[in-house]
C-alpha cells in the first residue's frame, strides 16, 4: 500500500472539505535557527570532551547564560520551551562544582519518579563519558534501605521529590550531616508545577531545607526551571524566598510546526452536543499511524487511554501491527515504561497513547505529530504536550481535538487566547496560616526556634506562643521544643491545606487494600459522598462507603461513561471587606468570607454528551470554611429592570459562565474556586455573585479574580457570544427556560460599562 507522508495528509487536510470544515485555526510556527556559543572557557575540559562525545560541540544561548550568572553565585530560573536543553542549565554548574571540590553536594528536586530517574540517567552517562567517580542517587519511596545509607554518605547528587524531603529527608537531617554541611545546588525542575495549595506547601518545605542547611553552615545556590507561564521569576521568588536571575530567551532551534484547532461537527442542534472527541481522536490517529508516521496521543485518564488504544490497535493493525502501539500512563511498572521510552527513541514504537505522564520531560525522542482530546486545562500543559512533537528540529503537527465542554469550546473559538499570550500566572500562599502552622511543628521538631528568629524572614513568635499554648512546644531558655514523641511532617500531606484529611482506601482487591491518597474535609463533601466517581491519577473509582466520624472513603475501581457532579447548598456570611470598587449600580468587593456548605444531592453525567442520567441524595453533616472571596453585589434597580425571575436565571447564568472561564485565568483547577449566586446576600440584601477559594484560609485565587475582572468578563461575553445555541444551553448559560442567553448578555454589557 502507499505510504503518505507528512506533507500529504496536511496536503488532504487543507483541500477536503470535511476536514477543512473541523480545523476552525490553523496555525504555523516556522523553523528558528539555533543561538549558539563557544563553550566558556571556565567550563572544565572533562565536561566539554564528554559533551563532544555527545555531539554537543557548542551550548544554546541560554544554557551559557545560566551557567556564567551560577557562576557568579546567582540564583537561575530558566524559562525556555519544551526540548530546548534545560537540563544542561542545572547539570553543567554541578558537574563544574563537584570537579573543582569533590566534597561538593547537590539535591535535585522533581515532581515525579519517571522524570528523576530519566534526569539520572541522562546525568549518569555525561558522568561515565567524564571517568570521574562522581555518584549520583534516587532517593524516593522505591528506594531499598540498605541502599540509603550510601546514598545519605556518598551521593554527590541527590535527586528526590518534595514529598520524600518533607517526610523522610529534613525530619532525619542528622543522618545527612555530612551532606547539609556541603550543599552547594538546590535544582527545582518543572517549577510550574508548584502552585495552588502543593506550592503553598512546598514554598514552606524549602524555608525549612534552607533552614537546615544554614544550619550546617551551607548557603545554597537555587537553579529552577520551568515551561513558560506569565510570572516565572516572581513565582521562584515566592517558592525560594530568594532573589532570581531570569533566564528566558531560548538559544535552541526548533523546526516548523502546524498547530490546529479541530472541532467535531455538531450532532444535536438543541443542546449544541458535538461528535465524541474519542472518535474523532481515533480517526485522526490512524491517518498518520497507518503511513508510519510516529504519533503521540494525549488522553485526560487512564480509562480513556486504554479505550482509545484498543480502538487504535483494532484500526490499524492490518497495517502496522499491534505491538507498535503501547499506552504509556501511571500503574504501568517502571521496567515496562522504561521499555516504551527506549522503542520510542529507537522508532520500533510508531504510536503511543498516554496521560500527563509523559507531559513532563522524559525523552522519547522524535515525534512527529502530537494529538490532544480535549484541552489540558492550561496553556502551559498544552504547550507541554505539544513540545513533545518535533524536539529533533523535524517539521511537526500538533492537533487538539475539542470536547463539547464549554472550556474546551472556549479555546478553540479563542485561538488568539492561546497563541498571542500566556495569561497564566502560578499562585502561592505560603503564610496561609494553616499551612505555614503545620510547617512551624514540622521546623520546630527538626530544630528548636531561637525567641528573636524568624522562619525564613517571617515573624513567628506570636504562633510559637500558640502552639505552647496547645501544649504542642515547649517553652525552655528562650528556646521551643517540640513535645510529641511522633514527627508530625507524617501527619501533614503537601497536597491539602485542611489539617483533618480524609484518607481515600481503595479495597479493588479485598485481600490487599490499600491508602491511595486523601483529601481535605471541604473537597470530601463533593468529591468523595457515597457513589460519587473519584479519579485517581486518571482511574476512575467508585466511592461504596463514606465514613465521616473516622474520616475514611473506601472506593473501588470501575470503568464508567459517567462522572458525578454534587450540589452544594451554601450561605456565605461577609467577615471583612478589604478591598471595594463601588459604583452606582454595582459593586466589586474582596475580603474573608465565612463558608457554610451542606452536600445535598449528586448528579450523574454521561461523559461523552453531558446530559444527566440520574442523581441521589447525600446523607452528610455540614462543614464550615474560612476562606478568601471577592464578589459582585447588584443594587435593587436592576433587579426591577429585569424583573425577578429573569434577573434570578440571568444571575445563575453569568455565575456558571464565570465558573467556568475564572480558574483558566487564575491558573487553577475548577475545583479550587466556588461560584455561588444569591439573590438576597446576607451582609447587604443585596443581589450577589461569590467567587471564594475552596482552601481553609485561602490561596489568592479570589484576589486574583478580582484584580482580573474586567478581562474574565470580557471573556465571559465573548464565550457567550460565540456559542452557537439560540437561547442558551448547558455549555454556556446552563440549562434554563426562555431566552436566558440575551438577559445575560444584557447583564455582562451592563457590568462592563462600570
Amino acid at each position: 500500500m502507499f505510504k503518505k507522508s507528512l506533507q500529504h495528509i496536511l496536503d488532504d487536510f487543507r483541500t477536503n472539505d470535511d476536514w477543512k470544515e473541523r480545523i476552525v485555526h490553523w496555525h504555523e510556527m516556522e523553523e528558528v535557527e539555533a543561538k549558539s556559543i563557544d563553550f566558556p572557557s571556565s567550563l572544565d575540559i572533562k565536561i566539554q570532551q564528554a559533551l563532544r562525545k555527545r555531539g554537543i560541540g557548542s551550548l544554546y544561548s541560554h544554557q551559557a547564560e545560566a551557567f556564567q550568572y551560577t557562576r557568579k553565585k546567582e540564583n537561575v530560573v530558566a524559562v525556555t520551551p519544551t526540548a530546548s536543553g534545560k537540563t544542561l542549565c542545572y547539570n553543567l554548574p554541578v558537574l563544574q562544582e563537584i570537579i573543582e571540590n569533590e566534597e561538593s553536594r547537590a539535591l535535585y528536586l522533581f515532581p515525579t519518579k519517571a522524570l528523576a530517574q530519566d534526569q539520572k540517567s541522562e546525568l549518569n552517562e555525561i558522568i561515565d563519558e567524564m571517568g570521574i567517580d562522581l555518584k549520583c542517587f534516587t532517593y524516593d519511596g522505591d528506594t531499598a534501605p540498605n541502599i540509603r545509607q550510601a546514598v545519605r554518605k556518598a551521593g554527590h547528587v541527590v535527586i528526590t521529590n518534595p514529598d520524600m524531603l518533607h517526610s523522610a529527608i529534613l525530619p532525619h537531617h542528622t543522618k545527612w550531616v555530612a551532606f547539609f554541611e556541603n550543599l552547594k545546588y538546590i535544582v527545582i525542575d518543572e517549577l510550574h508545577t508548584y502552585r495552588g495549595v502543593f506550592g503553598s506547601h512546598v514554598a514552606n518545605v524549602i524555608r525549612r531545607l534552607k533552614r537546615i542547611a544554614n544550619y550546617y553552615g551551607s548557603n545554597p545556590i537555587f537553579i529552577c526551571t520551568s515551561a513558560t507561564i506569565a510570572n516565572p521569576k516572581e513565582l521562584a521568588e515566592e517558592l525560594t524566598r530568594s532573589p532570581m536571575r531570569l533566564v528566558d530567551q531560548n538559544g535552541a532551534p526548533r523546526g516548523k510546526k502546524h498547530f490546529l484547532f479541530y472541532n467535531p461537527p455538531i450532532v444535536n442542534q438543541a443542546l449544541n452536543i458535538r461528535k465524541s472527541a474519542t472518535v474523532e481522536v481515533n480517526d485522526l490517529a490512524k491517518r498518520f499511524l497507518e503511513n508510519n508516521i510516529q504519533t503521540i496521543v494525549f488522553a485526560r485518564s487512564r480509562v480513556r487511554v486504554e479505550i482509545i488504544l484498543s480502538h487504535l490497535q483494532a484500526l490499524t493493525k492490518k497495517h502496522i501491527g499491534p505491538d507498535t502501539i503501547r499506552g504509556y500512563r501511571g500503574g504501568y511498572l517502571p521496567k515496562q515504561r522504561r521499555e516504551i521510552e527506549r522503542g520510542l527513541r529507537q522508532g520500533e514504537i510508531v504510536g503511543v497513547v498516554s496521560t500527563n505522564a509523559l507531559e513532563l520531560g522524559v525523552d522519547i525522542g522524535q515525534l512527529q505529530v502530537c494529538i490532544m482530546t480535549g484541552y489540558p486545562g492550561s496553556v502551559a500543559s498544552a504547550w507541554q504536550q505539544a513540545g513533545r512533537a518535533g524536539r529533533r528540529q523535524n517539521e511537526s503537527v500538533i492537533i487538539m481535538v475539542a470536547g463539547s465542554t464549554p472550556m474546551d469550546q472556549y479555546i478553540v473559538q479563542h485561538p488568539e487566547y492561546f497563541f498571542d499570550k500566556s495569561p497564566e500566572s502560578a499562585r502561592i500562599n505560603p503564610d496561609n496560616l494553616v499551612i505555614l502552622v503545620d510547617h512551624l511543628k514540622c521546623a520546630a521538631y527538626e530544630l528548636p526556634f531561637k525567641r528573636g528568629e524568624t522562619f525564613d524572614g517571617v515573624e513567628i513568635e506570636d504562633i510559637l506562643e500558640f502552639l505552647t499554648e496547645e501544649n504542642v512546644l515547649h517553652e525552655r531558655a528562650d528556646k521551643w521544643y517540640w513535645m510529641n514523641d511522633a514527627f508530625p511532617a507524617h501527619g501533614i500531606s503537601l497536597r491539602s491545606a485542611s489539617q483533618e484529611n480524609v484518607v481515600i482506601i481503595d479495597q479493588s482487591d479485598v485481600s490487599k487494600p490499600s491508602v491511595i491518597g486523601e483529601m481535605d474535609r471541604f473537597s470530601a463533601m463533593t468529591l468523595l459522598h457515597d457513589e460519587a466517581i473519584y479519579l485517581h491519577q486518571g482511574t476512575q473509582y467508585q466511592v461504596e462507603y463514606l465514613d465521616w466520624d473516622e474520616k475514611k472513603a473506601f472506593v473501588r475501581e470501575v470503568d464508567v461513561e459517567y462522572f458525578t457532579d454534587a450540589n452544594l447548598a451554601v450561605q456565605l456570611k461577609v467577615l471583612e471587606e478589604d478591598l471595594i470598587q463601588t459604583d452606582k449600580e454595582v459593586t466589586v468587593s474582596y475580603g474573608d468570607v465565612m463558608v457554610n456548605a451542606k452536600a445535598t444531592i449528586f448528579k450523574k453525567i454521561r461523559l461523552s454528551t453531558f446530559e444527566n442520567i440520574g442523581s441521589g441524595p447525600i446523607h452528610l453533616p455540614e462543614e464550615e470554611l474560612h476562606t478568601n472571596a471577592m464578589w459582585i453585589s447588584f443594587s435593587s434597580d436592576i433587579t426591577k429592570r429585569f424583573g425577578e425571575g429573569p434577573f434570578d436565571q440571568a444571575l445563575t447564568g453569568l455565575a456558571q459562565l464565570i465558573q467556568q472561564v475564572a480558574p483558566v485565568f487564575v491558573m487553577c483547577d475548577r475545583h479550587d474556586l466556588h461560584v455561588v449566586p444569591q439573590m438576597k446576600a446576607e451582609h447587604s440584601e443585596m443581589p450577589t455573585i461569590f467567587v471564594y477559594d475552596r482552601y481553609p484560609g485561602g490561596i489568592g485565587l479570589a484576589k486574583e479574580v478580582y484584580q482580573n475582572l474586567p478581562t474574565i468578563l470580557g471573556q465571559v461575553d465573548h464565550l457567550i457570544s460565540n456559542c452557537c445555541c439560540e437561547h442558551g444551553c448547558p455549555a454556556c448559560v446552563g440549562a434554563a427556560e426562555g431566552n436566558i442567553k440575551a438577559l445575560v448578555k444584557r447583564f455582562i454589557r451592563l457590568l462592563r460599562v462600570k
